[in-house]
């Protein structure tokens, strides 16, 4: 089970490495114009492809792996714990059913039960990966700039004046992203990779399983989980009052009904390119690494 942990979080530090700078793009995206009617403000990024050399020319190219200390420790620590979970519950043979066949549903509880585990723990993390990402030179700063040196500056700073609360700050608003996501990759990825097999689309065993079942799996899993991470990314990047608590919104509810009625349906899905160009590669990167290093290790220790 440790080995199960170790590997799930190593396969995720992979791939977080290849796929930071798109969650820089993605952040800033999401932040970009906000609460303000379309066509009412200056678009500083235009798509992700425009954010990508706005960003590397503006604040150089080191700024493109902004946040991947947090963004290293926090994938380590969610999906250890969310694949772990999911490997173990998995191996005992509770996501099958009496014939042997993958049942949705299970599969789909565990993982968001899983993910919402690993989500809740690494919540202050994720919110200091927030405002490092968000931290841009004026003249393409958009969103609320914090001014951290830092993670860990940054959370000894927030523990030293909001305690624990406010370490713990949108840490409710960013579990439904966690669920739906969660539970649509895995539970997509599972029955994808089962269909691919049962036609023999691919030789058995053969890493293009993986890799076709991931594609699909980030098609859906952007879908259904971009409002909802538009929503938590802008609870996490508000200002706050003495007291620690946000002044723009009150919850993942509010944050989700006052984008929507002052940016329209195309706000709730701000930076999905970025979302998917990263959840493609980060899901694909992450379980095909998690295959490999598993299959390596039951390969040796057999």
């Amino acid at each position: 089970p440790t080995m199960d942990f170790l590997m799930s979080g190593l396969a995720a530090c992979g791939a977080c490495v290849f796929t930071n700078p798109l969650e820089v793009v993605k952040t800033r995206m999401q932040l970009q114009g906000e609460l303000q009617a379309p066509g009412t403000y200056q678009r500083h990024y235009r798509n992700v492809f425009h954010a990508f050399i706005t960003i590397g020319k503006v604040d150089g190219l080191a700024a493109l792996q902004k946040g991947l200390a947090p963004a290293l420790l926090y994938q380590f620590l969610m999906n250890g714990i969310r694949l772990g979970t999911y490997g173990l519950v998995e191996a005992g043979g509770y996501l099958h059913t009496a014939e042997g066949t993958l049942n949705p549903f299970r599969s789909a509880a565990a993982g968001a039960l899983a993910g919402v585990m690993g989500a809740y723990l690494g919540s202050p993390i994720y919110m200091v990966k927030t405002h490092l990402q968000a931290q841009a030179a004026s003249e393409i700063a958009v969103g609320h700039q914090y001014k951290h040196q830092g993670m860990f500056q940054a959370l000894t700073e927030i523990g030293q004046k909001h305690g624990l609360v406010g370490l713990w700050r949108g840490a409710l608003g960013s579990l439904p992203r966690v669920i739906i996501g969660s539970s649509t990759q895995l539970c997509t990825f599972s029955s994808t990779k089962d269909l691919l097999s049962q036609w023999e689309v691919f030789p058995p065993q053969s890493w293009k399983v993986a890799l076709a079942a991931a594609m699909v799996s980030g098609i859906a899993v952007v879908l259904a989980m971009t409002p909802f991470d538009v929503a938590s990314t802008r609870l996490y990047n508000q200002p706050t009052d003495a007291q620690g608590k946000g002044l723009m919104y009150r919850g993942i509810l509010d944050a989700l009904l006052q984008t929507a009625r002052s940016e329209g349906i195309f706000g709730m899905y701000k930076g999905i390119g970025a979302s998917y160009f990263r959840l493609g590669p980060h899901t694909i990167l992450s379980l095909f690494f998690w295959d490999q290093l598993r299959s390596l290790y039951y390969t040796y220790t057999k």
